[in-house]
């Protein structure tokens, strides 16, 4: 499978080895189920889908 890369990744973790790399960071998140940064920036550090309902919720109550 190849992806073209982005040119400007919107992911705030820099050092991470898949920074830039849009297919192989969510091919890695979905094996985790968790998302990745670029789609979940208000997150405090837990990236869960659990976390992500969550914060769903506050965001509309």
């Amino acid at each position: 499978m190849s992806c073209a890369n982005v040119k400007e990744c919107a992911c705030p973790k820099k050092t991470c080895p898949n920074n830039g790399k849009c297919c192989t960071c969510v091919i890695k998140h979905k094996t985790t189920d968790s998302l990745p940064y670029c789609l979940f920036l208000n997150n405090e550090g837990d990236k869960s889908i659990k976390n992500y309902y969550k914060k769903l919720k506050e965001r509309f109550e």
